[in-house]
């Protein structure tokens, strides 16, 4: 009797079993359908997400992540590049659905140039002089065709010397050759450390060129002027607080857009743009060493065409340089900036190249400093 109860009991075990075995077994089933019509619905999503625009170079724009570039430049066009650069923002993401954002870093042109090569990595940059690029160039990180891949010779901001006086021009100086007369003392930054210097070194030699002097005599010219500089300071910030702060000299010679900004923060200044003059040329490029490593080419060079654009060039305009092309011929900016009778280029000098060579050890200008230092 047991014997049958215990059999009983476990025939009801080993159907309770079977039973909790397919219901695993059915669960189961239903768990891997489900699993099924999930995967099936997500290939859908990417068959439809495979629709979306690609670029030239095949990646969809959903693929494309956001960018970053560095821009590092002498410190005159920050304000002009705060202005261009959310316009710039603005175009790429309608035409390219990216976005680009920015870190900048302003200081002294040489003083930049030598933060690149020691390991600042620069995307682009925007510089004062010509000579600074070339060390780029030399030292590996700017291609030597720089200046033939955008427009006017990638000099992307022009400007012009302009001589501030004092109030009322008590001296009456109206040119570089005023800068020679007797009892005429004149601040500048000082050629062997400064680039504006260097174009005012240039405005000096320009203008005893374009009034007929051979070489001889333009060195005669220089060496007088220089003769009648009250101080020489390390940079064009220290020559302004010299003239205007410490009341050194009758007279100061630096940039006209600087002079423009100046003025239009509500200082007084008085000053003359000379009928003979030299166009101050200012250079942008990408960096081509930085580009590559960071993968920004496209979007670097893209820029820098960007801000020989009319849109760009405005803004320029509104901080002092003149406008590049066309642009300059209209009425608001001929009004603005004085014409020139005579205007030289840094090409009639060989270029930075060779004009880069006055300034080195035992050079040209070393040269005329021994001889004014003797008087």
């Amino acid at each position: 009797m047991a014997t049958n109860r215990w059999r009983a009991f476990l025939n009801q075990g080993e159907h309770f079993a079977a039973a909790l075995t397919h219901r695993i077994r059915l669960k189961s089933l239903k768990s891997l359908i489900s699993l099924f019509l999930v995967g099936t619905t997500l290939s859908v999503v990417v068959a439809a997400c495979s629709d979306t625009p690609t670029t030239s170079t095949g990646e969809t724009t959903a693929q494309k992540q956001d960018v970053q570039l560095t821009l590092v430049g002498y410190a005159v066009p920050q304000a002009a590049h705060n202005a261009i650069i959310p316009k710039f923002q603005e175009k790429w993401k309608a035409e390219h659905g990216q976005t680009v954002t920015f870190k900048q870093s302003y200081g002294g042109s040489g003083s930049q140039t030598r933060a690149i090569i020691d390991g600042l990595e620069a995307d682009v940059v925007h510089l004062a002089i010509g000579a600074d690029v070339n060390k780029l160039v030399k030292a590996g990180f700017v291609n030597s065709d720089w200046s033939s891949r955008v427009p006017n010779n990638g000099i992307v901001g022009e400007t012009v010397a302009a001589i501030i006086t004092r109030e009322g021009n008590p001296k009456n100086i109206k040119s570089f050759e005023d800068l020679t007369k007797e009892g005429v003392k004149w601040v500048t930054p000082d050629p062997k450390t400064s680039g504006g210097a260097r174009w005012n070194y240039f405005a000096l030699w320009n203008h005893a060129k374009k009034t007929g002097a051979d070489d001889a005599k333009a060195l005669e010219f220089v060496t007088s002027a220089f003769k009648n500089v009250a101080v020489f300071t390390k940079d064009a910030r220290e020559s302004t607080d010299a003239f205007a702060k410490q009341g050194q000299g009758d007279a100061l010679v630096n940039y006209e857009n600087e002079v423009i900004l100046a003025k239009q923060k509500g200082e007084k200044l008085s000053y003359v743009i000379p009928d003979i003059n030299i166009s101050i040329d200012t250079p942008a490029t990408i960096v081509d060493k930085n580009v590559d490593k960071h993968g920004t080419r496209e979007v670097a060079q893209a820029f820098v065409e960007y801000l020989f654009t009319p849109e760009a060039q405005r803004e320029f305009a509104k901080v002092g340089f003149r406008p590049l092309g066309d642009l300059a011929k209209e009425k608001e900016f001929t009004d603005q900036f004085p014409a020139v009778q005579k205007l030289g280029k840094i090409d009639e000098f060989g270029g930075w190249q060779k004009a880069q060579q006055a300034f080195e050890d035992g050079g040209e200008f070393d040269q005329i400093r021994a001889q004014f230092a003797k008087s």
